[in-house]
């Protein structure tokens, strides 16, 4: 079974292509993509690096706002994402590398990116030795824009709240799955610490040589069509336990049945832009 937070499974196809599809039907990675690439300031860039870019998506919203001459570096160690990306991404200027994110420094010359985007990833890594490696590589005045999920972040953007209608999708699967398969589920959420809070990042993004220029809590809006489909992904498929992929497709079916598919659903991001600062006059 996957983690929570999905760290593995990534390097198998059936999530590759499902996550590939996802991405185009529906506008979650595309939205918060294009956010990010216009926060990096990529109007004059020569390289940007697509960090933990998976199949392409924010590789495709960074290759819309770059000069013609510029290039774009993808780097993600699930090959199996690339290679979906391969085939449905071909621009000359995007270059695909397979390497965990930790390890960036060693495919890129120091000071060579005008910016580093990571999309709806940074969480699942060991932050502290990626700030470092982006360091490492950002030109001086160079931009790192990444986001972290709400939960992961303990943050919540105040639509989350107020647009609310009733159980989420997820609260609803722990139900179902309660009701029908006597699951016990794990300590929510809410009742944990946050993996990832904005004290944590801006002291390792000091400690990598990194100066935090700005932050925002931003909302998506979506549906719970849209939400459905992304639990449909084998990786992101509730609930936690020993389930096999159908059995979660039939409980997410069930607690599906329960929501109006037009309903809202809404996601909180904290959205950092660090910056390596300029070098001395």
């Amino acid at each position: 079974m996957a983690p929570q937070d999905a760290i593995l499974g990534w390097d198998e196809d059936s999530n590759a292509e499902a996550y590939d599809a996802f991405t185009r039907a529906y506008p979650m990675y595309d939205a918060t993509s294009r956010d990010l690439a216009r926060r990096g300031h990529l109007a004059n860039a020569s390289l940007v690096v697509d960090l933990c870019g998976g199949a392409g998506a924010t590789a495709r919203a960074i290759l819309d706002l770059i000069p013609a001459r510029a290039r774009v570096v993808s780097v993600d160690n699930a090959a199996a994402m690339q290679r979906v990306g391969r085939r449905t991404l071909t621009d000359a200027r995007l270059t695909w590398i397979t390497a965990p994110a930790e390890r960036l420094a060693d495919h890129l010359y120091a000071g060579s990116a005008d910016a580093v985007v990571c999309n709806s990833a940074i969480w699942k890594t060991d932050t502290a030795a990626v700030f470092a490696a982006v360091a490492h590589i950002l030109r001086p005045g160079g931009r790192f824009v990444f986001n972290i999920g709400g939960g992961f972040a303990g943050v919540r953007h105040p639509d989350e709240l107020s647009i609310r209608t009733g159980p989420t999708l997820n609260a609803l699967i722990r139900q179902v799955a309660a009701e029908t398969q006597g699951y016990t589920p794990p300590p929510r959420d809410a009742d944990r610490p946050p993996k990832l809070p904005m004290t944590t990042v801006t002291e390792q993004l000091t400690t990598a040589g990194l100066t935090v220029v700005g932050t925002e809590v931003t909302a998506q809006h979506s549906t719970m069509a849209e939400k459905k489909a992304w639990l449909s992904i084998p990786v992101f498929a509730r609930p936690e336990g020993d389930f096999t992929h159908a059995q979660r497709m039939h409980i997410l079916d069930t607690a599906y049945a329960m929501t109006t598919p037009d309903a809202p659903a809404v996601t909180s991001w904290l959205v950092v832009v660090a910056q390596r600062p300029e070098a001395a006059a």
